[in-house]
């Protein structure tokens, strides 16, 4: 009987990279906001745990702050140990954190693609890492994302007046992103610190594309404490009763 099935990455080929390395600003807080819990663990933990469950995963590589270094290995360190998590020196941007994940598992022949994933995002489904994943392996590059359902308007002439946007092949993405490591890699020596809204921006920089996946609204990212709140009635309705 011939297998038609599409091919998917192997078990454990994909390391997750989770930029950790921000701060508590705009969460209202004074120290990192993915150390606030939901329903009883870290923002970071949810996300890190799902990950972890899927069989293609085969490290996770937590980029932390230096100030942040501390709780990782005192405060959570069950948690990291559970999980097996690595954690890596970030910086001052997203890319100087996704960078260092690139270096730490550069060397390792049994990877071959990579996952960012942020770490604010603690409820992402394991249907839809597996479609992402997948997709990836594919093309050599995906991203989760969903269509953009409210109205959208463009301001014009820097005054009161506006047009509205067709909305129709308009996406908001979302994580994670997905990429052969060599085809980011290359991306991201190409950076050369221009700016970029992420790492899926990088590589079509250089003419690749980057494959749409469509993935679940709830998929939110933690960045003001009302999201928290969210997040706890998203977590409650995605529990098996």
């Amino acid at each position: 009987m011939i297998d038609d099935a599409p091919p998917r990455p192997k078990e454990s080929s994909i390391a997750a990279i989770l930029p950790a390395a921000g701060s508590g600003r705009r969460f209202g807080s004074h120290e990192n906001k993915l150390f606030a819990l939901l329903a009883g663990e870290p923002i970071w933990f949810h996300a890190a745990r799902t990950l972890a469950n899927q069989p293609e995963i085969g490290r996770i590589v937590l980029a932390v702050s230096e100030h942040d270094r501390t709780a990782f290995e005192d405060r959570f360190a069950p948690w990291v140990k559970q999980l097996s998590i690595e954690c890596v020196l970030g910086g001052k941007q997203r890319t100087d954190s996704v960078l260092a994940g690139l270096d730490c598992v550069s060397g390792d022949k049994s990877i071959e693609m990579v996952a960012i994933h942020d770490a604010a995002r603690p409820l992402v489904r394991a249907a839809d890492l597996s479609a992402v994943f997948q997709r990836a392996y594919q093309t050599g590059a995906a991203l989760l994302a969903t269509p953009v359902a409210g109205t959208l308007k463009r301001q014009i002439n820097a005054g009161d007046d506006s047009l509205t946007v067709d909305r129709r092949e308009l996406w908001v993405a979302l994580t994670p992103q997905v990429f052969h490591l060599d085809l980011l890699q290359r991306a991201y020596q190409r950076y050369r610190g221009r700016p970029a809204t992420d790492d899926a921006e990088l590589v079509e920089r250089m003419g690749h594309p980057v494959a749409l996946v469509h993935g679940g609204a709830d998929n939110i990212k933690i960045t003001h404490p009302e999201d928290l709140l969210v997040a706890e009635a998203i977590l409650a309705c995605q529990k098996p009763s």
